[in-house]
């Protein structure tokens, strides 16, 4: 499949020329590490390590499996496993002959698994036999007459071949295929290797794709602010299908010859206990991982001083919380960013920041990428005033798989309109204040407000809806619905959760509370006053 990109010579040769893309692939850094350092071990998840040679010999066996299977430069290859190294391997292997990757969220279901891989025309999905309680290869063999385009299933875990993953993977595929081919597929560096999917704020999510180059780049400054090195040990617990993850789980640790710890199912405990063990120096997470850790009964008694960087993305870091850290575990600093799907990781703070840069902003931006302010004309305004917020740089996604004239409607020029309103400081700092776009963030997981909204209009029983956030203490925000019904109807928290449940919607997506009302509050337009429905039912939060 060939996905039309916003890519073009002038803005290639912008950042090359400027030398933000270095034109480097991910499984160049393995080859470069796998010589230089054979021997240590590149990523330890729950059930397995990898040496940077063993993660080498996996991944080219898994490309020329790959191969085999008939993938194809520019094919898509959805996955939805959890933090596993086979998370990596596969990865590494689209990369390593042409393909795009495709990671799914684990918690995503029916409605949202159908839709993304149906538009990301697929030709192999993997997938776990199960994970934690839930059974995917009944999902995806109920789903796959919907996919025209599927010709593989892979299950880790799973029955016997050819559908184990565990076969495919023993299977010595370099006995049937020449390993040479590898080397003759490597893609442009400008090619799409990503397509990640963002909640969507209208009916359906986005493909967000990224190329070699983007995601590359977004991980080059990071050595030189957050002093990361070979030395360094770096964590992750948020699902590799989330930019986040894949960024700084996935590719980090292999860009800088570090080691990576995947953590699977989020314990605070257990986090604790990795970072006794192998020395973590640094994780990156939404803030309520903080707070969870924080926590823990004791947790300035356990030997965490090796842990010197605490990232908190995808929602404001609440001054008691930096306040707590630095008490409990003073060895850390706890710094905030902001960014998204599109732009990857956009501002970050700056070690040794003042506390109130910490709290009350969402950092300084990354070398190369730009932000600005402007109001509703899209005319600038001055630091310190309120306005939409727009970014442009190397980091910049590519463009929405098959949604060119989305891609094009959310740009100004340049200038990438991201949906949110910020103030921008003095010092050029970014503080985000709202949302132009309908999305709940719930403890750094974006809520596709109409998405939900648009499941719940399908019951007979609710003539209309309106999903609001309030405020939550540990996530920032909760999701609550609020209802009118028709005549004679009635509906419980609990039969809306059976509806949700019927339509498919992953459970993060559910709103965690429900009122009935007679009426919702609109404007003379016949628009619904979210703000209203706010003020009413956080003030019983």
């Amino acid at each position: 499949m060939t996905f039309e990109t916003r890519l073009n010579d002038e803005l290639i040769a912008k950042y090359t020329d400027g030398g933000f893309w270095v034109n480097r692939l991910i499984t160049d850094y393995l080859d470069e590490w796998a010589e230089r350092t054979p021997d240590k071990v590149a990523f330890i998840d729950s059930r397995r390590q990898v040496t940077y040679a063993e993660l080498r010999a996996e991944v080219d066996r898994c490309a020329l499996g790959l191969l085999e299977l008939g993938i194809e430069p520019g094919d898509v290859v959805s996955f939805q496993l959890p933090n596993w190294i086979d998370w990596v391997v596969l990865h590494y292997a689209c990369t390593r002959i042409g393909a795009i990757s495709n990671p799914l969220i684990p918690i995503y279901r029916e409605r949202e698994v159908a839709f993304m891989v149906g538009l990301a025309g697929s030709k192999l999905i993997v997938v776990p036999r199960e994970f934690r309680g839930f059974d995917h290869v009944s999902l995806v063999e109920s789903l796959k007459p919907d996919w025209p385009a599927l010709d593989h299933i892979l299950v880790v875990g799973g029955p016997e071949a050819p559908a184990s993953w565990e076969v495919f993977m023993s299977t010595p595929w370099e006995e049937r295929r020449d390993p040479a081919e590898l080397a003759a597929l490597r893609p442009d560096p400008n090619d799409v290797t990503l397509l990640i999917f963002t909640s969507g704020t209208t009916g359906e999510p986005k493909g967000v794709m990224h190329s070699h180059n983007t995601v590359v780049a977004a991980n080059n400054p990071l050595p030189e602010r957050l002093g990361i090195s070979t030395e360094s040990v770096i964590h992750m617990a948020s699902t590799l299908a989330h930019l986040t993850g894949f960024l700084y789980g996935a590719r980090l640790p292999v860009q800088n010859g570090a080691t990576g710890i995947l953590q699977d199912i989020w314990d605070p405990k257990e986090f604790i206990g990795l970072v006794e063990r192998h020395g973590i120096t640094y994780t990156s997470a939404a803030t309520p991982f903080l707070h969870d850790v924080l926590s823990v009964p004791d947790v300035n008694q356990h030997p965490m001083s090796t842990l010197s960087r605490f990232c908190c993305m995808g929602a404001p870091i609440p001054r008691a919380l930096v306040r707590r850290a630095k008490e409990l575990l003073p060895s850390m600093a706890v710094l905030g960013g902001w960014g998204q799907t599109e732009n990857a990781l956009v501002t970050l703070g700056i070690p040794g920041d003042p506390e109130e840069k910490v709290v009350e902003t969402d950092g300084y931006p990354w070398p190369g990428m730009q932000i600005r302010t402007v109001d509703f004309d899209g005319v600038p305004v001055p630091a310190g005033t309120e306005g939409r917020l727009q970014v442009q740089g190397p980091f910049l996604f590519v463009g929405y798989a098959n949604r060119m004239k989305m891609t094009q409607d959310s740009f100004e020029g340049d200038w990438f309109d991201t949906g949110d309103l910020a103030i921008i400081d003095e010092d050029g700092y970014v503080k985000l204040s709202g949302r132009t776009k309908d999305v709940i963030i719930r403890g750094g997981e974006n809520i596709p407000v109409a998405y939900v909204e648009n499941a719940l209009y399908e019951d007979p029983r609710i003539e209309s809806v309106a999903i609001v956030g309030l405020p939550d203490p540990r996530l920032q925000e909760r999701a609550a619905a609020v209802v009118t019904l028709t005549p004679g109807s009635t509906l419980s928290f609990e039969e809306m959760q059976v509806l949700l449940k019927e339509k498919g919607i992953a459970k993060q997506y559910w709103p965690e509370r429900l009122e009935v009302i007679d009426a919702l509050p609109r404007t003379a337009s016949g628009k619904i006053q979210k703000f209203q429905l706010r003020d009413r039912f956080g003030e019983t939060s």
